[in-house]
């Protein structure tokens, strides 16, 4: 039976199992670049110690956006996420400037990504032609968009299995790194020179980057059974199975390649599967890396489409896309457009000479500036809405939303720093543009809509 609220309209419903949520959370995080960031890192800081410790700091700030998201969370449940917070501090004009742009940019730019991510990989393995890339992208997002239209509970069992696919494919990296030894001793220097402070903040970039996705969590919170609590716990057990995971395959790294042989490898772990198991395990993890692009895929696609859906909701022009089928258990028109526009920016994307590097110009500075505003979020609810109930407060409040804050703000500053020369941060630019005209045709909808009645 579909919960209806007094609208007479479904509403969503705690179907999605703790353990699923975790499962969820872990196949948005943990994507490709946990196979390519880590190369960087050690180059960049050039001391193993210095590196780990800045993996390190990454988890930690990414925790404390984690822990921010789950008061968030638990005071605010809704299938609207970060779009429902910001409408809850701000208002519903910036509130739908999000989401036009994580509809038009963060979600479908990121589904596009990791799109790519799989066609280069799955290219390797069967060439479709010059396009090859773009084919297996463009057959992905259609094929997990139709998955997703049968129902939550078939795309969830579908995420847990890719999930633990992926894990045990980071799980043969560590075995690799930690258990068998190496051809040859390895030369890995512990805190013998510190990077400069330039260095620090690069390398944060990638790994921060690498973290990213855990904020995801906020679109299932009125999904997830056992209500608030059991919502804190999905994302605190997330947080710190990722930090392990991550921590580990990075010594793994560093122990079996040496800090030269990792600082110079571009496909390391690759090299380290090569080297301890034969050339047939460094071609199998291209099949690891297809798997790692698909889990985050599916996972997006399902956190994407609830912010179509709340969005529908509030504004009564796009009330289509506000119906929620109850026996799928999901937001199909949410879907269609999700996948309509991912396919697009594909298509988009095979104008660059690069889809996976566009992709990221295209999302990456919208992303953390609006994330910046979601953190601002947490302290003014506090101040607006003492009264609310919250059942997990962030501890050390104010001095982990701060820090959150700021570096968010810095993210954002790096990310248009990067991207200003290209072409597609323009085109993410127009986009928002035509947000702003769409908020002000919408308003202007309502507003002859109200005085005719």
């Amino acid at each position: 039976m579909g919960h209806t609220d007094s609208g007479g309209m479904s509403q969503p419903q705690r179907l999605l199992h703790p353990g699923a949520a975790v499962m969820l959370i872990l196949g948005i995080v943990i994507g490709a670049g946990i196979f390519k960031t880590p190369s960087m890192v050690a180059g960049i800081s050039g001391d193993a110690g210095w590196a780990m410790l800045l993996w390190l700091v990454g988890a930690l700030v990414s925790t404390a956006g984690a822990l921010c998201y789950a008061e968030l969370c638990t005071a605010y449940p809704h299938a609207g996420g970060d779009y429902h917070f910001l409408q809850r501090a701000f208002g519903r004009h910036l509130s739908f400037l999000y989401a036009w742009a994580r509809t038009t940019i963060i979600n479908t730019g990121s589904i596009a990504l990791l799109a790519f991510v799989f066609g280069d990989y799955m290219s390797s393995l069967l060439n479709l032609g010059p396009y090859s890339s773009a084919l297996w992208a463009l057959g992905i997002v259609l094929a997990l968009t139709g998955l997703n239209l049968v129902g939550l509970q078939a795309s969830a069992r579908l995420q847990v299995v890719l999930t633990v696919s992926e894990c045990l494919g980071l799980l043969m990296v560590v075995v690799a790194g930690l258990v068998l030894d190496p051809p040859q001793p390895r030369v890995v220097e512990w805190f013998v020179t510190a990077p400069a402070p330039a260095q620090w903040g690069l390398c944060l970039v990638f790994v921060l980057l690498t973290f990213g996705g855990w904020n995801e969590s906020a679109y299932v919170s009125a999904e997830v059974r056992g209500g608030p609590r059991t919502m804190v716990w999905v994302i605190v057990t997330s947080m710190a199975a990722l930090t392990l995971i991550y921590l580990l395959v990075n010594l793994a790294l560093l122990w079996g390649l040496g800090l030269n042989g990792l600082s110079t490898s571009k496909t390391a772990a690759s090299d380290l599967l090569g080297q301890a198991f034969g050339p047939w395990a460094s071609k199998a993890l291209g099949v690891i890396v297809a798997i790692a692009a698909l889990t985050s895929i599916n996972a997006t696609m399902i956190v994407g489409a609830r912010s179509n859906f709340a969005l529908g909701r509030d504004w009564g022009t796009l009330a289509r896309l506000g119906q929620w089928q109850t026996s799928a258990g999901g937001p199909r028109q949410g879907f269609v457009l999700q996948g309509l526009i991912s396919v697009l920016l594909i298509l988009l994307a095979t104008q660059e000479a690069d889809g996976f590097s566009a992709m990221v110009e295209f999302t990456a500075p919208v992303f953390w500036a609006f994330l910046f505003l979601v953190s601002v979020a947490v302290m003014w609810l506090r101040h607006r809405d003492p009264h609310v109930e919250r059942p997990f407060r962030v501890p050390l409040y104010p001095f982990l939303p701060l820090v959150f804050a700021g570096a968010c703000a810095w993210l954002t500053y790096s990310s248009i720093t990067y991207a200003i020369s290209q072409r597609a941060i323009h085109v993410s630019m127009a986009l928002i543009a035509s947000g702003v005209l769409a908020l002000i045709l919408l308003w202007a909808m309502e507003r002859r809509s109200r005085v005719r009645t």
